[in-house]
């Protein structure tokens, strides 16, 4: 696996989701406090609910803005906690699509979504 991956979310009907042909996953949402965290990290990224670049990694990679910390397993997801915003969300078994096992830790960098021009 990759070491450092990306997606895409964006808001559908009111929630964040992405998808990632990759990973054969189609509107898969943020739930339970990750749609919160990632509300607040993306207040500065201009039309943020159209899409945005969002990179983790379980290593420390340059130009990470984010971080969470594993905190227990539930209902096959698993709890991770934003020191910086004080929130905790879940991360649901897709997680598994990522990682062989959940990681202590993962690093994040959200970002403007980079738009190509062609010609």
């Amino acid at each position: 696996m990759n070491s450092i991956m990306v997606i895409h979310p964006y808001k559908f009907e009111g929630r964040w989701v992405f998808d990632d042909e990759k990973v054969n996953m189609f509107q898969e949402p943020f739930v339970l406090g990750t749609d919160v965290i990632i509300e607040k990290m993306t207040e500065e990224i201009p039309d943020a609910e159209l899409g945005f670049s969002l990179a983790f990694s379980a290593q420390l990679f340059p130009g990470y803005n984010g971080e969470l910390e594993w905190r227990r397993e539930e209902m096959g997801g698993n709890w991770y906690y934003n020191g910086v915003l004080d929130a905790e969300g879940w991360l649901s078994p897709a997680l598994s699509r990522y990682f062989e096992s959940p990681p202590k830790k993962i690093y994040l960098q959200f970002k403007p979504k980079a738009v190509y021009k062609v010609g």
